[in-house]
């Protein structure tokens, strides 16, 4: 059996007893077979090597809730805004496990188990040898099999992961500074091109969810590699096979060009060094070829007539998309290395070849979807798990880690069902070309570095934070050490695998690290601490606002702007700050300008035209941030006539304000400021969960509900906020309307990089190409 990709057993294991093989897969259920025990669904797809398992579970961990005290009971007395309770929530969960059909036996008996679900009657099995272990599986685990076709199981997993899990798709670059160059999520993933490869070769083309058409394939696929090769070098494991394969040289087999004609055929534009006649030389030359050699030969050989009839179908059918998939593929570096030249050399780089990180479970998940059909598992979003699933990993565990970094395979797959729909803010200018993050760390080796190195030293700190957010459960050290263990392995894994989950981020870092806090039950750390900074915050909320209208309409437009960054530095439950009150607020930002990214005078000057239609102000920090930073400025919009929207966070994270405590903040400040009550009594103010829970913002995975409010209200400017919405992410992003990002960098490091220093002030405001300025000189408002 393997554990999560770092061990590997040979064929030659059969002859091992069976006590040992029982042995050999005695692993906690929570680190393999997680969440067995509320199985409800099983799907399984068989291949001729390897079987893939799919089952849905629900999964009960704890919420943090927040609700407004009553004032008519005792809890009244106390000072609090709110009160915070822990609650259980039960969710839903997919899981993907993959393992060697040499171990299927010992496997379904691990399931069977754990299994105490007895409502499970069905198990969908798919792939070529779900009929050959039919019998086997209903003996074992007591269920009826119920086969579905492989090519619609194949279509309908590749669909969902394309649409579900963002930066499933890459390129392969063996030569680039980073191999692995990730695709971003399209919001049309139709038409494309799937070229699945296993023991033949399958081209189908797919235009809808249920609309897909074979339309060629050859006989010529892996299944030949895999004979020919046993026959050319006597090694029978196809991943031996490929091994000699990365180690061999071609040319002392092949026939080339300059082999011919001593040198390149100019006239036909070949070069030299294309291959001429694959085997070529072993028809001609005297001499034993090394297993290596020709193991490489075949692969070429091979790759290249697969790449070339891909590409005479991309083109046939007008399609640029093309993805590779199947048990050729199974993410070894030479094979996509070898296809990816074929389709360069034939489509002179017009056609991409794309591979897909998850695409060994392509099978497995559409038998599962086939079989929850009427559970509608599509009108639901689904996200990544990083807690939970393993990512791209080395297919041989003997490599070092700077070798192991340079390969891939994959071993396990979570996805959690997520409350809403997500998808594309619809003011995003080009969907299809939209990257959130500002830099990738995956290709930027010392911002990686950098960034392991900080996220390793904060720690310490996120353990303590959360030991002390559940001072009343004294088994939260355990599970704290617990997550301080499993947040280290992934960061360790990431500076040898940066490209494990895809493009690594800051905000992938960010989002693993909560997936495991939440993984050991610690759904908020920093609840605490906004409660208390909302609490101090609202004490002087009125001062401000008092203090704000005592001043000129020029002279509060830069307090408003002031205010706003002012109150972003509080971040991270920056208490030390606290003791210089409300006038630091104010005083802090009174640098001189030009700041690091100085747009103020253009935002002064639209100010003086017409006002917004609607504002969709995304929001980062509770306390001061949003308290006396945003609801000013939101108010001095309510005031001017443009309609506000303020989305935040579904979930917690970090300290960043959530929807469920923005509603009661609110709620209290309308009490007290008849601007703000006005607002929301007038549906002129509206309050919208973003869908996410990450302190970064990604604008092509957001709530339905939100993007409906931003097309009903006729959004035309979008406020962003914070370093991790407005630095972090979307400091490139385009839009279609007027766009207004605001931060202060917190980070030494970063501020360098973007030519500042620390504390430095970014106020970008934009206006998309074409669209003419709004501002006029000639009015003042008063």
């Amino acid at each position: 059996f393997f554990f999560v990709g770092t061990f590997c057993i040979s064929a030659s294991i059969k002859t091992i007893n069976r006590h040992t093989m029982d042995k050999s897969i005695t692993l906690p259920p929570d680190e393999i077979f997680r969440n067995l025990e509320n199985a409800k669904r099983f799907a399984i797809d068989i291949g001729g090597s390897l079987t893939k398992l799919a089952y849905y579970s629900t999964v009960q961990h704890k919420v943090a809730k927040v609700r407004s005290f009553d004032k008519a009971t005792k809890e009244a007395a106390s000072d609090k805004l709110y009160e915070i309770s822990v609650q259980e929530e039960v969710t839903a969960r997919l899981h993907f496990i993959k393992f060697e059909n040499a171990y299927i036996e010992t496997c379904l008996d691990f399931i069977k188990d754990h299994l105490v679900n007895t409502e499970t009657k069905v198990i969908k099995a798919t792939g070529g040898g779900a009929h050959k272990f039919k019998e086997l599986i209903e003996r074992k685990l007591g269920l009826k099999v119920d086969k579905e076709d492989e090519m619609t199981c194949l279509i309908k997993g590749c669909n969902f992961v394309l649409r579900n899990i963002p930066h499933e798709a890459f390129v392969y670059a063996k030569h680039a500074d980073s191999e692995f160059r990730f695709q971003t999520t399209q919001p049309d993933i139709f038409p494309y091109l799937l070229v699945n490869i296993g023991s033949g070769v399958s081209i189908v083309k797919v235009e809808s969810e249920d609309k897909f058409e074979r339309i060629g394939g050859s006989s010529i696929g892996g299944g030949t590699f895999w004979g020919l090769g046993a026959l050319l070098t006597k090694t029978k494991r196809f991943d031996e096979l490929l091994q000699l394969a990365s180690k061999g040289q071609h040319t002392s087999v092949d026939m080339l060009v300059k082999d011919i004609y001593g040198g390149s055929y100019g006239s036909l534009g070949l070069t030299g060094d294309l291959i001429a006649s694959s085997f070529g030389k072993s028809a001609t030359a005297d001499k034993e070829f090394s297993k290596e050699d020709m193991a490489k030969s075949l692969l070429h050989m091979i790759s290249n007539d697969i790449g070339q009839l891909a590409c005479l179908y991309a083109k046939l059918h007008n399609l640029s998309r093309v993805y590779f998939g199947g048990f050729f593929i199974r993410g070894h570096p030479v094979t996509m290395h070898t296809i990816t030249y074929s389709i360069n050399f034939f489509t002179k780089g017009e056609v991409q070849a794309l591979f897909l990180r998850h695409e060994g479970y392509l099978g497995a998940i559409g038998a599962f979807l086939k079989g929850a059909e009427e559970d509608n598992p599509n009108q639901y979003s689904w996200g990544e798990n990083y807690a939970g699933s393993s990512g791209l990993m080395s297919v041989s565990p003997d490599m070092n880690p700077m070798q192991r970094a340079r390969s891939g395979t994959f071993d396990m797959l979570e996805m959690d069902r997520l409350e809403r729909q997500l998808v594309n803010l619809p003011l995003l200018q080009d969907p299809s070309s939209y990257i959130p993050d500002t830099m990738d760390l995956t290709e930027d080796a010392l911002a990686r570095e950098y960034w392991l190195y900080c996220f390793e030293e904060a720690l310490d700190g996120v353990v303590k934070r959360a030991v002390a957010s559940q001072p009343d459960m004294p088994e939260a050290a355990e599970r704290a050490e617990k997550f301080r263990q499993k947040y280290r392995h992934k960061l360790q894994t990431l500076r040898h695998q940066p490209f494990a989950y895809g493009s690594l981020t800051v905000r992938s870092l960010l989002d693993t690290r909560e997936h495991c806090l939440n993984e050991f039950n610690f759904p908020d750390p920093y609840s605490k601490i906004k409660q208390n900074e909302n609490d101090i915050a609202l004490k002087y909320y009125q001062k401000a606002v008092k203090s704000l209208e005592e001043l000129s309409w020029e002279e509060r437009q830069f307090a408003l702007v002031r205010g706003v960054l002012a109150g972003n530095v509080f971040d991270w439950g920056a208490k030390a700050i606290w003791h210089l009150g409300l006038i630091y607020l104010f005083i802090f930002f009174s640098s001189e300008r030009p700041w690091l990214v100085d747009s103020y005078d253009q935002w002064l000057e639209r100010l003086r035209g017409p006002p917004h239609k609607c504002a969709l102000f995304f929001v980062d920090n509770s306390g001061v941030d949003i308290i006396l930073g945003v609801i000013p400025f939101v108010r001095e919009l309510l005031s001017r006539g443009t309609e506000v929207v303020l989305a935040s966070n579904s979930g917690p994270a970090l300290n960043d304000v959530t929807n469920g405590e923005l509603q009661i903040l609110t709620e209290r400040i309308a009490a007290m400021d008849p601007v703000i009550q006005a607002g929301l009594r007038e549906d002129r103010l509206t309050l919208v969960q973003s869908g996410s829970s990450s302190p970064c913002l990604d604008l092509s995975r957001l709530d339905k509900v939100l993007a409906q409010v931003v097309r009903e209200r006729q959004t035309d400017l979008v406020i962003i906020e914070g370093m991790g919405r407005a630095i972090h992410t979307n400091y490139y992003a385009m839009l279609s309307c007027e766009s207004l990002k605001m931060a202060v960098i917190k980070n030494s490091w970063l501020a360098d990089r973007l030519g500042g220093k620390l504390f430095s002030v970014v106020f970008k405001y934009e206006v998309p190409a074409g669209k003419p300025s709004q501002g006029s000189a000639a009015v003042t408002p008063s």
